[in-house]
């Protein structure tokens, strides 16, 4: 399969932040941010111009198509993607990186078209959020693994067990070759589209989008055992208060929220 490349050119970096989000909820998997511009890829069979012009809308902006063929796509991720560390805590590298020094834990992930690499804010977020929670013999569901990278850093952390879905086969695809190179052994993988799997959990991952998690928040506190946590993200600044009456009303509480560059994570426990 074929994928389209958009770059966008655009200079205010609150816009961009905007764009990526409306993209990402569009189908767009993979973003490559760079100064005054950024990339974003999509399969071929899915890319609609009317729908990325309806995105963009009348702010002038000027954007170039690009058709890259299945097997130069690692090549263009060796050459964009670097290693990313979240202070001491983790760092996350490619296995073509030298190991990296002085953090906790280490992930290995495959630079494919999978959205998580650990460079977005909302990953980022997610990351530096879970540091401060004990994993240690708990059960984790992951809605939305993308590259599987919550999925493992929460293995390595000491969760029991943790059951990790996507709806994408190219993210269920890299998220299996992901986990083996992080020699996992407590991950279920799962193919799905929706938060209601029927179990419970001491501690549910959500990196999508404000849309998806609307529509399965019911789902997302229904499985939250008592006393556990909902990390949330893939949701912008002024997502918050929506989100927050929703987790409220849902019987949550809210505990905080992190903010990084224009994008928000936001903690809730019952």
């Amino acid at each position: 399969m074929n994928y389209v490349e958009v770059t966008i050119h655009i200079r205010n970096s609150e816009l961009q932040e905007i764009l990526i989000a409306e993209l990402a909820e569009a189908g767009y998997y993979g973003f490559a941010e760079e100064e005054e511009l950024f990339k974003a890829y999509i399969n071929e069979p899915d890319f609609e111009e009317g729908l990325l012009k309806s995105i963009l809308g009348n702010n002038q902006i000027v954007y170039k198509l690009n058709t890259i063929e299945e097997q130069n796509w690692n090549q263009l991720w060796e050459s964009n993607f670097e290693p990313i560390t979240v202070d001491d805590f983790v760092g996350v590298r490619a296995s073509f990186h030298q190991p990296i020094e002085n953090v906790q834990h280490e992930i290995i992930i495959t630079p494919k078209m999978s959205f998580g690499t650990g460079h977005h804010a909302t990953t980022w977020m997610m990351m530096k959020d879970m540091q401060s929670l004990d994993f240690s013999g708990k059960t984790v569901f992951d809605f939305g693994t993308g590259t599987g990278i919550l999925a493992i850093l929460a293995e390595k952390l000491g969760a029991a067990e943790v059951l990790a879905i996507d709806y994408d086969d190219w993210c269920i695809e890299n998220a299996t070759e992901n986990l083996e190179t992080n020699d996992c052994r407590n991950i279920t993988l799962m193919k799905g589209d929706t938060a209601n799997v029927m179990q419970q959990f001491d501690i549910i991952l959500a990196n999508i989008n404000r849309h998806i998690i609307e529509d399965n928040f019911h789902w997302l506190a229904q499985n939250l055992n008592p006393g556990g946590t909902l990390f949330l993200s893939g949701l912008l600044l002024e997502d918050e208060p929506a989100i927050v009456k929703l987790a409220t009303t849902s019987g949550l509480k809210h505990i905080h929220t992190l903010n990084r560059s224009g994008w928000i994570a936001i903690r809730c426990t019952n």
